[in-house]
């Protein structure tokens, strides 16, 4: 009778149960109430705008002093752990390294703490689990509650993880991190780009200090600018921009139809990022009525009112009825009407003219009822060119990062889940 060794498969399933202790927070009579929030303390108290979606954001942040921490039982973070929101907004995550200029962190009642219970386990190999379709759709089907979504622990115990040995764990990460590297490693060099396009912008229309400034004579412009250089003029921005109010459709996912921007799309970067924008059903006409250009500059009407967006490449697209499209009628270009309603002058006077106490929206009057500083034709085309190659760059760094997302994504089912084994 033939015998058969017993070969262990590439990836043994486990539950995460059995390899990841849950670590819930404080939620006892202790928990802090809104008045023992601070803007600075001994101990960093979590809240979900911290945990955007699978690393942390510390735009925003509330502390907690050393009494109350001292008092709290549970939800203290250690190096290495994962924290997973579970309610609300449930399946971000975050990995909580050396990186995380925190020492003292605790987590809010809608979150919990993964903590690695065995050796069996790379902590890195298990972040592009948490990121992996398998575990996003094993979070779906667990979530309770429709006005307020949550995942408990009880029903995450249960919840399956494909593990192949620990120096395989150790390889796939390794590939997937190169990947994140290259992909953060472009994230910098965008932020400095973005910063020297600002700086530009700045020094050449705030402190008119642009080529030649030496020579120039400033003159009393009669207005709040006060001196402006000679020649320069100042006029009503609603006089030489257009607005244009965008199309009301339903995003849907199908490439055949054009690229369908919304205010959503338009994040507190200084670029529209087109990954992950949805399309929508448009006719002929309306496309021709809709269509975004390369230089188009977009404000946001409503919910967020003054959040601008800017086209930086040909695409096929149109843009929603939740933003305005800035049309330049003359004497203006792209980048500079951009960085104009980008400034912190621009940007006080939206929200100062922006109405509604629950919901805050601006209209096409409103927007335009600002003065606007035009400099001399030369200046604003050397202007254009300066600042278009820093953004020309800042666009290929976008796509590229885009292009490496898509790779890394593409791998992780195929060497996480267990499709493809890593040679």
């Amino acid at each position: 009778m033939a015998t058969f060794q017993k070969v262990k498969p590439l990836y043994q399933k486990k539950t995460l149960g059995e390899v990841i202790d849950f670590i819930d927070g404080d939620r006892g009579s202790n928990y802090p109430s809104e008045g023992e929030f601070f803007s600075s303390g001994a101990c960093l108290f979590l809240n979900t705008k911290n945990v955007p979606s699978s690393k942390f954001s510390f735009e925003e942040k509330m502390f907690i002093d050393a009494k109350k921490d001292a008092v709290l039982r549970k939800g203290k973070l250690q190096r290495g752990d994962y924290v997973l929101t579970t309610r609300g907004t449930v399946g971000n995550f975050a990995y909580y390294d050396k990186s995380v200029p925190y020492e003292n962190v605790r987590i809010n009642s809608g979150m919990v703490i993964l903590r690695k219970k065995t050796n069996e386990l790379d902590e890195k190999f298990f972040r592009y689990y948490l990121s992996s379709a398998s575990f996003s759709g094993q979070v779906k089907s667990r979530i309770t509650g429709s006005a307020q979504p949550q995942l408990p622990i009880r029903d995450m115990l249960s919840m399956e993880i494909a593990l192949p040995d620990l120096p395989a764990q150790t390889r796939i990460a390794s590939v997937l991190s190169a990947y994140d590297d290259l992909i953060e490693n472009n994230e910098k060099r965008i932020k400095a780009l973005e910063e020297m396009a600002q700086l530009l912008y700045t020094e050449w229309f705030i402190k008119f200090e642009f080529p030649g400034h030496e020579k120039v004579k400033m003159v009393d412009s009669g207005t709040e600018y006060g001196l402006v250089p000679e020649g320069w003029k100042v006029k009503r921005l609603g006089d030489v921009v257009g607005v244009q109010y965008g199309y009301t459709a339903s995003a849907e996912e199908n490439n055949d139809y054009p690229k369908y921007l919304r205010g959503t799309d338009i994040n507190k970067k200084s670029f529209i990022d087109w990954q992950g924008v949805p399309n929508c059903k448009i006719s002929e006409d309306d496309f021709k009525k809709y269509k975004i250009k390369k230089g188009d500059v977009f404000i946001i009407r409503m919910a967020d009112p003054g959040k601008i967006g800017i086209c930086e490449r040909e695409i096929k697209a149109v843009f929603a009825s939740y933003l305005m499209r800035l049309n330049i009628k003359s004497n203006l270009t792209p980048y500079y009407l951009y960085y104009f309603v980008t400034s912190e002058r621009y940007q006080g006077f939206v929200l100062g003219a922006s109405g509604g106490t629950t919901r805050k929206s601006v209209n096409s009057q409103q927007v335009g009822a600002i003065d606007i500083l035009i400099p001399k034709r030369e200046i604003l085309d050397n202007f254009e060119a300066k600042a278009g190659l820093l953004r020309e760059e800042l666009t290929k760094l976008i796509q590229q990062n885009n292009s490496l997302s898509k790779t890394r994504d593409l791998l992780i089912p195929q060497l996480v889940v267990g499709r493809r084994e890593l040679k």
